[in-house]
């Protein structure tokens, strides 16, 4: 049905959110942090399943609780991450091209043959490492 009148639509900016935490785990913040299966939050890993939904904003030990015992808040942005090495390093031919997820920190140039799920757009490759939007 199409509106006949104004309406108070409900807004976020987009950038943060919180997630269940998946049981046994612990996120650390400014970690890369992903969905699981069960759409709980878990630390990043080389894991093709996973989906990454941004850098946690504090650190959650649910390592002792049930899945969705306690959240954790995440935030969708462009962050410095390291970078992998050797055939996997990003250098700043890859800007604007996939980053993928090594561990809950670093970023690589490849999928690792089907087996990373992906972070999000190179942005900028520095000293500081690989900046990658999410």
């Amino acid at each position: 049905m199409s509106l006949t009148a104004d309406r108070n639509t409900n807004m976020r900016d987009g950038e943060l959110f919180k997630f269940p935490v998946a049981a046994a785990v612990i996120i650390f913040a400014g970690s890369m942090a992903a969905l699981n299966a069960d759409s709980n939050l878990v630390p990043a890993t080389a894991t093709a399943a996973l989906k990454i939904v941004g850098r946690a904003e504090e650190a959650v030990d649910n390592r002792n609780g049930a899945a969705g015992e306690l959240d954790c808040e995440t935030r969708r942005g462009c962050f410095c991450y390291a970078n992998s090495t050797g055939g996997d390093e990003i250098t700043r031919a890859d800007i604007n091209a996939t980053a993928y997820v090594v561990d809950d920190e670093t970023l690589a140039k490849t999928d690792g043959t089907g087996s990373r799920p992906a972070a999000g757009t190179i942005m900028d490759v520095d000293d500081l490492g690989v900046w990658v939007k999410i």
